[in-house]
């Protein structure tokens, strides 16, 4: 008689999944603080990891918007998984999801993710670690998007999720974003004579890192993650999490309903397509233009991409944040600098908003001449 087949012979195990599930159910758990007495404050009348959990938005007043932000990691998970430390990659989802919704004027308040594995656990043991160290950076990154959590689904895939060693997977997030319809940013706001404030990014947020593998892989071979640069694990580097900005920029404009705390007339989150992609977005509905004649200076690890990758100055301002992973537009730039410092962010004023249509960057690129990079 053939030996019976059972569901975790397919690579799918039941019990470890529901193992699983408590951990991210009780990581989701110690957000709710974040948003108690708030908009979004949770709602859970059955205390268990498969319950209920809602929130009473029964007296918004006129006015109120709502909407459902999606966005994933994209490719940065391979560098978590070549160096086993997956503690970080929480802060480049939520970023991702949260920090783009302040973009509009909202204010992200609930997060949902799914995280599709190839596997919790094989003969060689279980990747209960490897999900506790997800769950950990939960927790820390939705305190500084002051988000709560409402769930955490986990899906074990097999081979149709790749990537390198033993542990991979894929993870998205959608974020519940409010907005009062008198507070969006349409980018008409904007005037001629504005400045722009940059909110520093130190690493590669979670864009771009395509090209980066690739040039390391030419550079380095399959293995570049065993390489250093600076004493420090090539891969550790690019890994470095993305920094979330929306707690900090809602405390800027108010949020839902709260006081303002300083002017602010758009906010451009740089990301893919960079400085010129992103803040050329919000500027176009205005036909004005910006000039960036003291942004802060890329990350090493940018430089070192674009030396070793022969990347010209341009295409690497059109690739990577280059140093600044939000701005600001504002008159009033000490009052953003000044909710900036409170949420130990790095900024300064890099620059201002022009009449003159395009953008054009003082350039801090590894071939930086000391000339302006004109961007249309």
């Amino acid at each position: 008689m053939a030996k019976p087949i059972t569901y975790a012979d397919s690579g799918v195990n039941i019990e470890l999944g529901d193992d699983v599930s408590k951990i991210l159910y009780n990581a989701a758990k110690q957000t709710w603080d974040n948003r108690k007495g708030k908009l979004g404050e949770l709602i859970v009348p059955f205390d268990d990891f498969s319950g209920v959990r809602a929130i009473d938005v029964s007296n918004l007043p006129s006015g109120t918007l709502m909407n459902i932000g999606f966005d994933g990691v994209g490719t940065k998970m391979e560098l978590a998984e070549r160096i086993n430390d997956h503690r970080t990659i929480a802060y480049d989802l939520f970023a991702m999801v949260c920090d783009d919704a302040v973009v509009r004027g909202a204010e992200p308040v609930l997060i949902g993710s799914i995280l599709d594995v190839n596997s919790l656990g094989n003969v060689h043991g279980t990747f209960i670690e490897q999900v506790r160290q997800l769950a950990d950076g939960y927790i820390n990154a939705a305190k500084d998007a002051n988000v709560a959590i409402v769930n955490g689904e986990v899906a074990e895939l097999g081979t149709r999720v790749g990537g390198f060693g033993q542990f991979n997977y894929n993870w998205g997030a959608a974020v519940v974003w409010f907005a009062n319809k008198d507070r969006l940013f349409t980018g008409r706001e904007i005037q001629a004579e504005d400045y722009l404030v940059g909110l520093q990014e130190t690493g590669f947020r979670s864009n771009g890192l395509s090209l980066v593998r690739k040039i390391m892989k030419a550079i380095h071979g399959e293995d570049w993650h065993t390489q250093t640069y600076g004493g420090e694990s090539l891969a550790r580097l690019a890994l470095e999490p993305s920094k979330i900005y929306s707690g900090a920029v809602v405390d800027m404009f108010g949020g839902f309903e709260n006081e303002p705390k300083a002017k602010v007339h758009g906010v451009a989150h740089i990301t893919g397509g960079g400085v010129p992609g992103k803040l050329g977005r919000i500027l176009k509905p205005s036909g004005l233009g910006a000039t960036l004649s003291e942004p802060f200076s890329p990350a090493e690890l940018m430089l070192y991409c674009q030396e070793r990758g022969n990347v010209p100055d341009q295409e690497a301002y059109k690739t990577w944040n280059m140093g600044q992973g939000m701005i600001i537009i504002t008159p009033e730039p000490e009052k953003v600098m000044q909710v900036s410092k409170a949420h130990h962010l790095e900024s300064k004023v890099i620059g201002q908003v022009e009449s003159k249509p395009g953008i054009r960057i003082l350039n801090s690129g590894a071939y930086s001449n000391n000339q302006y990079l004109n961007f249309e």
